[in-house]
């Protein structure tokens, strides 16, 4: 929800006005600016939680000592509001923002712990002169910043804070780097030199000039006991998933959801479907039976069979949404400019579901998002095990056959196998020399003593997890979603799950031939068995070669054919026109040939949607 911007320092109303009027997609519903002594705090609403003029921003508190602004939602807001009315404190909003100054003012920096959201919000405390900032534990919610020793600004994007660099320059290493596109999202750099991004898990505190970060949340202190059996730990994950599902259905207005087809979001409808028939708990949404299906018809990423298989289990509509590029390309560099980064894929068919959501009245989307990452369902985390499993022979067969029958039916990848037994030689051999020569994982918490009680497979979870592939993930999906201004929401993240998850041995997750198994057998008795035990993955992508060679053809050769092409600076020219043209006009160009010629074009099209916007 909404678009937050801040200055502290001078600035002109005028100009904080048109910095945060960048972020008008992020909250469509209104806007409000306060400013106070050198201290400038700004807010572009989407209104989710009390839509009356009671849950506006900027808010105050405690007779205007404290003032936010707050992007994201804390779905636990009714149980914690509960607590401080116990405490003595008195609301006059019925919104979350409100509850986030009580218990702020109530328990400073530990208020953090009592929240189950996601966030990024700021907060100026008028008798200390000081600025309290935070971010959620993942970093569902996005938090830039501009520091000098005269100025601190934030934003929710970039764009926000470029009006206020004395020089708009490129991050020229970073976009060089396309090899590295899921590694700097968890970092604090940025395409645009000198912002910075706040860390997920972390607040801050201004005051006199100078900022300091502390980091709050760390899984691996978080870790908890599960039961014992795998058919214990299926009954426990059951509840816990419904309960995210049940927190995050509290809304005023409309909830739809994002649904492939695939075990996830299948999960995450079919769990808000079984919570409406239970008794849902204050402030659930009834208004939640609308589904969105991208379809890519003719193409290996066409789910929408499987859509209807949930839908119809649930006995309710979906809206189909032909992602049709040829239609969509004129909008392809407004799309890049809202999104701000590079990706390996395009935006557009994400972007058009969200628009469509928001074009039939939904706000607010659950979405399936996560999973595979914690529970290991990429068909890489499975050989990952073989590090684990190397000797023992049955164990690492079963590895195996668990890729081998996924991978076979896997409509994307086009991977050619060899012979099961030659492919299980392989790869035995592979992690054989991996642990030869003392092959380890290596992340920004190996040191913590937790981190060497953790198997190899579950070291590369934690690291897809915490520092490559989600933060990038969840970076994009925000940018799509907000571009319409359309709130997700994602159930398996919730942090109570992550900490389950990884105090799981890695055999409830890959068990019995099945990826995530835990998630299958615990929403089975929701999900249509087809789509619970369903073993291939395709996975929500933009089908590149198929456009390539129709409707997005001309753009392609255009592009790489164009003046500014061949004078730009950001691209090995060369390079990248061979990757288009045989994505363009090999037969047997690949899902991968599709995202080596967009990676390699990536930094150009940024450069033309959203430097060339931005810069002085």
């Amino acid at each position: 929800m909404c678009g937050i911007f801040g200055y502290i320092g001078k600035i002109e109303r005028e100009k904080a006005k048109a910095c945060l009027d960048t972020l008008a997609h992020r909250g469509p519903d209104g806007w409000g600016l306060w400013q106070d002594e050198g201290v400038t705090l700004g807010h572009r609403r989407l209104a989710i939680l009390d839509l009356s003029e009671n849950g506006k921003q900027p808010m105050s508190f405690a007779n205007e000592r404290y003032w936010i602004t707050f992007n994201g939602e804390i779905y636990n807001f009714v149980e914690i509001r509960k607590e401080l009315e116990g405490l003595g404190h008195s609301f006059r909003s019925s919104s979350d923002t409100e509850v986030i100054l009580a218990a702020y003012h109530q328990w400073e920096e530990k208020c953090l712990e009592k929240f189950n959201g996601m966030w990024a919000f700021a907060i100026w405390d008028k008798k200390e002169k000081q600025l309290f900032f935070s971010r959620d534990r993942l970093g569902k919610k996005p938090f830039f910043y501009y520091f000098t020793d005269k100025v601190f600004a934030f934003a929710s994007e970039m764009k926000a804070l470029t009006p206020v660099l004395p020089k708009v320059e490129p991050n020229r290493e970073l976009l060089a780097d396309t090899k590295h596109i899921f590694y700097y999202e968890s970092t604090d750099q940025c395409l645009v030199r000198d912002l910075k991004r706040l860390p997920a898990g972390h607040y801050g505190v201004w005051k006199s000039g100078r900022i300091n970060l502390y980091r709050y949340w760390n899984t691996l202190d978080h870790l908890v006991e599960v039961p014992k059996t795998y058919e214990e730990q299926v009954e426990a994950f059951r509840p816990l998933f419904l309960d995210a599902c049940r927190l995050r259905m509290r809304s005023d207005v409309k909830v739809g959801t994002a649904l492939s087809g695939g075990l996830d979001s299948s999960s995450t409808i079919s769990a808000m479907a079984h919570i409406d028939r239970q008794n849902p708990c204050e402030r659930v949404s009834q208004d939640w039976q609308h589904a969105f299906v991208a379809s890519f018809p003719g193409t290996p990423l066409d789910e929408t069979a499987y859509a209807k298989k949930v839908v119809d289990h649930l006995g309710i509509q979906a809206t189909y949404l032909n992602i049709d590029a040829g239609k969509a390309i004129n909008k392809l560099n407004e799309y890049l400019y809202l999104f701000e980064d590079i990706y390996h894929t395009s935006p557009l068919p994400f972007m058009l579901l969200y628009k469509a959501e928001k074009d039939n009245g939904v706000t607010v989307t659950l979405d399936g998002h996560g999973a595979d990452e914690l529970f290991g369902g990429y068909g890489s985390d499975v050989l990952h095990l073989l590090h684990d499993t190397w000797l023992r022979p049955k164990e690492s067969l079963s590895v195996i056959e668990t890729f081998y029958s996924s991978n076979l039916q896997d409509g994307v990848q086009f991977r050619r196998l060899p012979p099961k037994a030659l492919f299980y030689l392989q790869m035995w051999l592979k992690n054989g020399m991996k642990k030869a020569i003392g092959y380890e994982n290596v992340s920004r918490d190996q040191s913590h003593p937790k981190w060497k009680e953790f198997t190899y497979f579950a070291q590369k979870l934690y690291i897809a997890t915490h520092e490559t592939v989600l933060p990038t993930l969840l970076r994009n999906y925000d940018r799509y979603s907000m571009a319409s201004g359309v709130e997700i929401r994602m159930p398996f993240l919730d942090h109570r799950i992550v900490s389950f998850a990884f105090s799981l041995p890695w055999q409830s997750k890959i068990r019995g031939g099945y990826t995530k198994k835990i998630v299958r057998d615990a929403m089975a008795p929701f999900v249509p068995k087809e789509v619970a035990y369903r073993k291939s993955k395709i996975g929500f992508n933009s089908p590149v070669v198929d456009w390539a060679k129709g409707p997005m053809k001309d753009f392609f050769l255009d592009t790489i054919n164009s003046l500014a092409f061949k004078n730009s600076a950001f691209v090995d020219q060369a390079k990248v026109r061979k990757l288009v043209e045989n994505l363009v006009f090999d037969p047997k160009a690949s899902f991968q040939t599709g995202t080596e010629a967009w990676v390699g074009l990536s930094p150009f099209l940024w450069e033309q949607a959203f430097y060339n916007k931005v810069k002085k």
